[in-house]
């Protein structure tokens, strides 16, 4: 039984001559105290009892199974019992605690021994945080503005552009190279004047203003004709994926066998078919519907982002410090391992780690009270996360790899864990679209290229990045350095 403390707690459990004492000594913001005792002769019950039962179980050398003796077992096997019994004390006392107080920890909370010896009660400290009250606003006062992309023609004949390049022909040219020309190569890397392994390849059709290799290795490469030899200079970016040549300066002899001109295919039915669609204006619809998505998702996003700004600004309430602590360690040593590889958030360069520390502790207080947030209007409003809604993130997840798709559907069927760990983003977008319906929300027409400018800029990427082409298997063809994501605002 739990005696009343200093708020009154209510007897909860009777154990033996004596009872369990659950007292509360201190309550600060979130911060519970306890002062608990376990009485000696409790725990000498459970010892006997316990160690009475394994007497029963046990099999040891010279004795029948199950008629060890008790002495021999207790000598044998005490301390490890103890060690159960008092781990069964302490998580007693913090369940009924709990239930007592109607407490909803934040985190696991923290106990400590204050004193104990074999035959004596046993006393401990017992620290729990917990979850703030939330009172939520009007959803009905946020007003957002929600943007509706205007698809252009300009932007379905921009993409069937793309299409029309990437299924085109090169065709051998005799003159020197320009920017958009693929040249056939062959490369040899040296450091220090030696070769180093997977730096060489033999024909290797690189298509220059491609971005495929490090910056300066393709424009040192325009103007060169069939039958040039040539060695170019690179430096090999901090953070190169090869650690042996991350920061490294080197050389590459070049041996140029063709420079081939690229002739895009004609935009027709043919062109159509030849990526999978019926016609040419079947392929027209598809690119202005896939636009439309990415548009959409865009869209989303902004509006979102926009969304958590006015939850976080209209909801001021204590955060448990454990969770901002364990969120900012995650940021933080995610912060580090992207200056291992080089990857460092353009916002960060030139901060101390203080500075650093200070911002990003800030960016977990939002998260974790965003969380909470958006945790609790789930939790109020009953919103659930159904199997229809898993089943449509993964077929999502899979359209995001075209081509792939039937990999990414079989490694979500082989991997319950993987399943689940869709569960929390899609209860957060549930909850998302829950307040965007009782928000006042107004759309408005923008252009295209506009909504995509403002989305790469929040992505941290820039809009004029190349795609990367993929490198031959086993050849550490210099590629271009990768950006290290930028803060989200939505975060």
């Amino acid at each position: 039984m739990i005696r009343a403390g200093a708020t009154g707690c209510n007897p909860l459990d009777s154990i033996g001559e004596r009872l369990m004492q659950v007292t509360e000594i201190n309550s600060d913001g979130l911060r519970r105290d306890f002062k608990v005792v376990v009485p000696a002769s409790h725990l000498d019950q459970r010892m006997q009892d316990k160690l009475t039962q394994l007497a029963g179980t046990i099999s040891l050398p010279g004795f029948r199974p199950g008629k060890v003796p008790l002495a021999i077992v207790r000598k044998k096997y005490s301390q490890a019992v103890l060690g159960e019994i008092l781990e069964a004390a302490v998580n007693d006392a913090i369940g009924k605690a709990v239930e007592s107080s109607g407490l909803r920890p934040a985190a696991q909370p923290k106990v400590e021994i204050t004193s104990f010896a074999e035959g004596t009660d046993l006393e401990f400290d017992l620290a729990i945080e917990v979850m703030p009250e939330i009172n939520l606003v009007d959803f009905a006062t946020i007003s957002l503005v929600r943007d509706k992309a205007i698809i252009a023609d300009s932007e379905i004949d921009t993409v069937l552009a793309g299409i029309s390049e990437r299924n085109g022909t090169a065709e051998k040219v005799e003159r020197p190279a320009a920017s958009g020309d693929v040249v056939v190569i062959d490369f040899l890397g040296k450091l220090n004047g030696e070769p180093f392994p997977g730096g060489a390849a033999e024909r290797y059709s690189l298509k220059l203003g491609s971005n495929t290799f490090i910056p300066g290795f393709e424009d040192q490469l325009i103007g060169v004709s069939a039958g040039d030899t040539k060695v170019i200079d690179i430096t090999f970016p901090e953070g190169y994926g090869n650690e042996s040549l991350s920061g490294q300066a080197a050389t590459f002899d070049i041996t140029v066998h063709e420079v081939q001109a690229s002739k895009p295919a004609e935009i027709n039915d043919e062109l159509a078919k030849a990526v999978g669609m019926e016609s040419l204006d079947a392929l027209k619809d598809a690119i202005r519907a896939e636009v439309g998505r990415d548009l959409t998702n865009a869209s989303r996003l902004k509006v979102k982002r926009a969304l958590l700004d006015a939850l976080a600004a209209s909801h001021d309430f204590p955060v448990p410090v454990s969770m901002v602590e364990s969120e900012f360690e995650a940021i933080w040593k995610q912060l580090e391992e992207g200056r291992k590889a080089g990857q460092v958030d353009p916002a960060d360069e030139g901060k101390s780690d203080d500075e650093l520390k200070a911002e990003y502790r800030t960016l977990s207080e939002r998260r974790v009270r965003l969380g909470l947030l958006l945790a609790e209007v789930g939790r109020v409003n009953e919103v659930t996360v159904t199997q229809d809604d898993i089943n449509r993130a993964i077929l999502n997840e899979a359209r995001a790899y075209p081509g792939q798709e039937h990999l990414v559907l079989q490694y979500y069927q082989k991997n319950k864990d993987a399943i689940e760990s869709l569960r929390a983003p899609v209860y957060e977008e549930k909850v998302v679209d829950f307040i965007l319906e009782k928000a006042s929300v107004t759309d408005r027409e923008v252009a295209a290229e506009d909504l995509r400018r403002e989305h790469a800029e929040a992505e941290g990427l820039a809009a004029d990045e190349a795609e990367q082409a993929e490198s031959g298997e086993g050849e550490e063809s210099p590629k271009p350095k990768k950006r290290a994501p930028r803060k989200k605002s939505a975060e």
